[in-house]
């Protein structure tokens, strides 16, 4: 059988579309170089301004810093749970099974501003009780967002284990390894591809989490999305357009490295 290759029509389509889909991120480019102390289109002269504010600015270093260390931190623990339910549920098969991966699907169903609203009012409640991982705190911060990255990172494991044969399972456990054994040396390497996508998919989810983060943080915890967010809303700060430059770029850069990378292998 021939392979289809795509005719003229479909590629300007194509073209089109996802000229269509980048143009505001291209329009964010010559805003980051505008010689305004407002986001505007640069007229004829080109500043390097926005970016040595981010490079200079220590409060922009503090918001990149906290997010990163939010992001690393949430992302793990996340994994961590929903490896621990995705097993209970490939192990146990329990028969409220639907019922439970409803119950964790939650802040994946119901509208963002709910979750917030809810953990605003429960970090508020657990400020009084345990301040330091209350309102407004690096680890406030953290159980908000492995709240809403869960259920995504539990979708990714349970689809690695729905390819999992139980039989390699039951071998294991008739050779003697117990449960633990078994899961340790049997099944997770089997699911460890699942296990990293989960990870950076929670990890990216948490970097850029902003709903949420706006109502649980106030001046103490301001992560990169919040700052991002309030140079836009107070006085529409073009080091925002510097910022989102950067993130365009880094992202170009993991993707095209990861492309290059996997043609390497070949």
């Amino acid at each position: 059988m021939g392979t289809y290759r795509p005719g003229p029509v479909a590629i300007l389509l194509a073209v089109l579309a996802g000229l269509f889909l980048l143009a505001p991120m291209l329009a964010v480019i010559p805003m980051s170089f505008t010689p305004f102390r407002y986001l505007k289109m640069p007229e004829g002269e080109l500043s390097l301004r926005h970016y040595r504010t981010i490079w200079e600015n220590a409060d922009w270093h503090a918001s990149i810093w906290l997010s990163v260390r939010v992001g690393l931190v949430a992302s793990s623990i996340a994994t961590f749970l929903a490896t621990a339910f995705s097993l209970g549920m490939w192990y146990v098969q329990p028969r409220l099974k639907a019922l439970l991966i409803g119950f964790v699907m939650l802040p994946m169903i119901v509208p963002p501003v709910v979750s917030a609203v809810i953990l605003y009012f429960f970090m508020s409640w657990l400020a009084k009780a345990a301040p330091a991982i209350g309102y407004d705190t690096f680890w406030g911060v953290v159980i908000s967002h492995v709240v809403m990255v869960v259920p995504f990172a539990v979708v990714v494991v349970m689809v690695a284990l729905s390819q999992i044969d139980r039989r390699i399972e039951m071998a294991a456990r008739g050779m003697g390894a117990s449960i633990w054994q078994a899961s340790a040396w049997v099944i997770l390497p089997n699911i460890g591809f699942g296990l990293v996508a989960a990870w950076v998919m929670a990890f990216v989810l948490s970097w850029e989490e902003i709903a949420v983060t706006l109502f649980i943080t106030s001046i103490n915890a301001i992560t990169l999305p919040r700052r991002i967010w309030m140079g836009l809303r107070d006085n529409v700060d073009p080091a925002v357009a510097a910022i989102s430059v950067i993130l365009i770029v880094i992202t170009l850069a993991v993707v095209l490295g990861r492309i290059l990378w996997r043609e390497t292998r070949k």
